[in-house]
């Protein structure tokens, strides 16, 4: 549970810095909220700022998936832009939080799939999502237990304290 109130309490911290127009002292992609390094060719991670979105491309990252809607609070209205004058290939797929749906989910899974041979950086508001879509994804297209894929949520949050809508669509994996 404690994992989850540091989430929104630094969601809600990125909120505040943004209507600020505080950009913060990022060196390092481990400042990008709620950053997780899946393995050698993904990481996740919540909304990144337009700077860190250059330290994306420094890293070697060259695809970004966005699964929040572009209306959401904290995105970046021109992200599209951004990534491509960074040459950074960018897919757009909005999952809208009170509702995951199975199509969201396949809708990912193609596009992931799609990036084989990439390094590609998954990205929503907090990593709420992409967490539990990444847990869903290694329980049924990878064969891992739910235990073993439950590690990397559980560093962001519990679906089941927040929103039962989200401990559902994990249930179905």
């Amino acid at each position: 549970m404690a994992n989850t109130f540091n989430t929104v309490i630094g969601y809600y911290a990125t909120r505040v810095r943004k209507r600020l127009g505080w950009s913060g002292n990022t060196r390092d992609l481990s400042d990008i909220f709620n950053f997780v390094q899946l393995d050698e060719r993904v990481a996740t991670s919540g909304q990144p700022t337009e700077q860190q979105l250059g330290l994306i491309k420094e890293a070697g990252y060259t695809t970004i998936i966005n699964l929040a809607p572009k209306s959401h609070e904290n995105a970046l209205g021109n992200e599209d832009e951004l990534l491509q004058a960074l040459g950074i290939q960018y897919f757009h797929l909005p999952v809208v939080f009170t509702n995951p749906t199975r199509d969201d989910f396949e809708r990912f899974i193609e596009t992931f799939e799609s990036c084989d041979d990439e390094r590609v950086w998954v990205h929503c508001a907090a990593n709420m999502r992409v967490s539990a879509f990444f847990y869903k994804y290694r329980v049924e297209r990878l064969g891992w237990s739910k235990e073993s894929a439950k590690a990397d949520m559980d560093k962001i949050w519990e679906p089941g304290k927040v929103m039962g809508v989200w401990q559902s669509f994990i249930e179905e994996a």
